[in-house]
């Protein structure tokens, strides 16, 4: 285990012998002035909450409204499948299994060198850029007139969204500390089952209001509504959303950005676009983040739940073998979305509370593996339905769970924790790939058990092994960097910024 872990203490040794390179008078002045800040720190301090205040108002709407469009427009095609799309273009569950595929493909390649470049680049340019190109991909996906076509967009639909969950993660790890981070995350995770909730009620009444005008299906509807609300909602935010603590001057005043980079210091947590930063070139980011075997844990954890979670994508299917059909279908997918948005909510805000996420994680993972084996074992159709909305709800809970406990355990440097983020997140959603194949329709007779029985499977899997790597993370812990080499070189960079002005 140490010797994997040698590249990542060599990077913190680095970062403090360039704040010892420099002069020694003005280096044991930095060193001062970042000890004097180290001790004026009060946690829960007045300064503190009216930042956080701040923070919360600008950074957690931002990327709340456009992960709920994001989203939308992701999951919106199976609601378009059971509006009209699945008889207009005689689908079959093949094709529709490519349909769904597709977009995972290009969303598991491109989410590493995206995060590669939003650790360059100004954040506030970037992700709202993102939603931009996702919306109008979206709304052509109105105009398509065969299956292929729309297989074809769902490709570069991917490309467009997979940038932005894995960097709105590494985005909001660069501003909030470790316990802070999971309930705010959570926070902006609500808008995922929310989004699932709204896709039902927007889909009944758009294919049973629009059906029709203009001249086309309702389906159609769906896909450029809600693709323009993407555009819309992505171009008013490019004006709102700060960059990093670092780069936000016009955002946080000189004690503000301070303050913001003192609390992360707190936590050994690397700040983005920082002065110790400066000179990782992503090859070297990369290959400190594969060598890690924390990164590997955490793959193999999201990946059980991506790998669950693509149950979401058959959620009207499965209603409508629950005896639900049509317009009623799509509003019995509700319930389910709520019980989700009630579980991230809990499980985040005590993650934090008590400022540790493996205990929540292990339990909400067996608390599914439990309900969903329920599930299968009920064939009262009501009662598979009930159950289905509780096991459900567990999936997106541990989600945001194992995705903000990654910047726990890989706190620096912050291009390693970026890359390490988007490569979790990439490889979980391959399992998204294979885990599409889970719900045919010829296993609508037999009330889809192999579907159900790989869930159960994935989320017993997700339990076990996050106790064990929570015993392996304790016992192999992170090399921290010490909250003064970090300030102490973020004060030169300041300094140095200035004269240069």
């Amino acid at each position: 285990m140490a010797s994997l872990d040698k590249v990542a203490d060599n990077h913190v040794e680095q970062i403090a012998e360039s704040v010892h390179s420099i002069d020694d008078k003005q280096k044991g002045a930095d060193i001062d002035n970042a000890r004097q800040l180290a001790q004026q720190y009060v946690p829960g301090s007045p300064e503190e909450k009216a930042l956080l205040r701040k923070l919360d108002w600008r950074l957690i709407p931002c990327v709340w409204v456009l992960y709920l469009l994001g989203f939308l427009d992701r999951a919106n095609i199976g609601n378009a499948k059971t509006g009209g799309l699945e008889d207009d273009f005689n689908l079959t569950s093949n094709q529709y299994s490519i349909i769904v595929i597709v977009f995972f493909i290009s969303y598991l390649i491109c989410e590493v060198p995206s995060n590669m470049i939003l650790t360059r680049v100004r954040p506030h340019v970037y992700l709202p850029g993102l939603g931009i190109f996702w919306g109008t991909v979206a709304a052509c996906m109105g105009a398509t007139q065969n299956w292929g076509q729309v297989a074809g967009l769902r490709f570069l639909l991917g490309v467009a969204e997979a940038g932005f969950a894995p960097g709105c993660a590494f985005y909001l790890s660069s501003w909030y500390r470790k316990y802070e981070l999971a309930t705010r995350y959570a926070f902006i995770y609500t808008s995922v089952p929310l989004a699932g909730a709204i896709s039902g009620l927007l889909a009944g009444l758009i294919t049973e209001y629009m059906d029709g005008a203009a001249g086309l299906a309702g389906w159609r509807w769906l896909f450029i509504l809600e693709g323009i609300a993407s555009i819309v909602a992505a171009t008013v935010i490019f004006f709102l959303m700060p960059d990093y603590p670092s780069t936000s001057k016009r955002f946080l005043n000189e004690e503000e950005t301070i303050l913001a980079c003192n609390r992360l210091a707190m936590d050994g947590i690397a700040l983005t676009q920082g002065a110790h930063g400066e000179g990782l070139s992503h090859w070297k980011a990369f290959k400190m983040c594969v060598s890690d075997w924390r990164t590997w844990a955490q793959c193999i954890l999201f990946t059980l739940v991506t790998g669950s979670q693509t149950m979401s994508y058959f959620i009207p299917t499965l209603i409508s073998s629950f005896g639900w059909k049509g317009h009623s279908g799509q509003y019995h997918t509700i319930p389910p979305y709520a019980a989700a948005l009630t579980y991230i909510v809990v499980c985040a805000w005590l993650a934090d509370r008590y400022r540790t996420k493996w205990p929540f994680l292990a339990g909400l993972s067996g608390l599914g593996t439990v309900l969903f084996i329920a599930v299968t074992l009920t064939t009262d159709k009501m009662t598979r339905y009930i159950l289905t909305i509780f096991a459900f709800g567990t999936i997106y809970g541990c989600s945001p769970l194992v995705k903000t406990w990654v910047a726990d355990v890989i706190p620096h440097p912050a291009e390693k924790r970026a890359i390490a983020i988007a490569l979790i997140n990439s490889i979980g959603n391959a399992s998204s790939i294979y885990g599409s194949w889970l719900w045919p329709s010829k296993d609508a007779k037999h009330g889809y058990i192999p579907g159900f029985a790989t869930t159960t499977t994935w989320l017993g899997m997700c339990s076990i092994l996050t106790l064990v790597f929570a015993w392996l993370f304790n016992k192999y812990p992170v090399k921290k960097v010490e909250q003064e080499d970090i300030m102490a070189s973020e004060l030169r960079a300041q300094r140095e910024k200035i004269a240069r002005v």
